[in-house]
């Protein structure tokens, strides 16, 4: 392993219920519960799980978008949480992200010159000929031509508007791009393309990656480091390549199993390790279950599971699993 670029420590994000007319809490959703995870400089770590996990609040919450509610960020040995303003502000701009949908993160009132340098203003970056200059260099990158700077996004189609997005997140030459569901809302057509410029991009400007998704086909095929996350928290965090030959937890052997397989290859980890899950639906995170989150859909369950939260345990070198049966 390399240096550890990000680190989270019990990081959490609750969002407050409120009720009346004086607007009471009387509760909160807990969508990050205490996730602590490493980050490796140049990997790509993906964060997988059902819809609605958490991981995407997770993804906005190291991107600077939300704010914790507690626990600790540490970027590149600057912790976030203690840091001063122009401290924070300087590390966040080597922190990046690229959003699902391109369509509802591009200002459609604004050209793709002004979507792009955006962060270059915002930042104080170069005046505004080198701003337009660096723009073109990063729609070349994003293999897209000069004449599309002076396009709104309504004029571009999907796969177009994404190379926008990623060219907007590059611009400030940032360390870490978190990719939330990056081409979940693409062409199956156009799936393959944006994936195959991320890697290149990430080779060539030697960035780290953190990939939100809910494929794990795409993480297998992508990511060198792979958390599993349920219900707000991380149920299992190893190298992909670990993963898949060693799954750990019932809910990673849950989505296995829900791979539809490519290649024999594929097909024979799913007929190994496979484990569908119980019927049901993941459980509210305003009121989650008692001791571990899936036991009410988990196939293996013991009487221990609903009673206190599993500890964390190492199956494998900088492979963890948070499960009583490994315990």
């Amino acid at each position: 392993m390399g240096r550890v670029l990000l680190e989270t420590v019990n990081l959490k994000k609750y969002f407050p219920i409120t009720s009346g007319v004086l607007n009471r809490v009387i509760g909160y959703v807990r969508a990050v519960d205490g996730v602590s995870l490493r980050v490796y400089r140049g990997s790509i770590h993906a964060i997988v799980g059902e819809t609605g996990c958490g991981k995407s609040t997770l993804a906005r919450v190291i991107a600077g978008i939300y704010e914790p509610t507690s626990g600790r960020i540490v970027f590149d040995g600057i912790d976030l949480s203690r840091a001063g303003r122009r401290e924070k502000r300087m590390a966040r701009r080597r922190i990046s992200m690229v959003f699902q949908d391109p369509t509802s993160s591009l200002n459609p009132r604004h050209r793709v010159l002004d979507i792009v340098t955006a962060p270059l203003r915002v930042n104080g970056i170069g005046s505004r000929r080198e701003r337009a200059k660096r723009a073109a260099e990063m729609l070349k990158m994003v293999e897209l031509g000069e004449d599309v700077l002076y396009k709104y996004p309504h004029e571009l189609s999907g796969g177009q508007r994404q190379r926008v997005a990623i060219a907007r997140a590059l611009v400030t030459e940032p360390d870490l791009v978190v990719l939330d569901e990056p081409t979940s809302s693409l062409d199956v057509s156009v799936q393959a393309k944006i994936v195959e410029l991320l890697l290149e991009l990430k080779k060539e400007l030697g960035l780290t990656y953190m990939l939100i998704t809910h494929n794990l086909g795409l993480a297998k095929n992508m990511a060198s480091h792979i958390s599993v996350m349920y219900a707000g928290k991380i149920v299992e965090s190893s190298p992909a390549e670990d993963l898949f030959a060693r799954p750990s937890h019932p809910y990673t052997r849950a989505l296995i199993a829900a791979i539809p397989p490519v290649d024999e290859s594929e097909e024979a980890i799913i007929r190994k390790h496979g484990l569908p899950a119980r019927p049901g639906e993941p459980p509210s995170l305003t009121s989650p279950p008692r001791g571990c989150r899936f036991h009410p859909r988990c196939p293996l369950v013991i009487p221990k599971c609903s009673e206190k939260e599993p500890p964390k345990v190492e199956v494998s070198e900088e492979h963890y699993s948070w499960c009583w049966l490994n315990s």
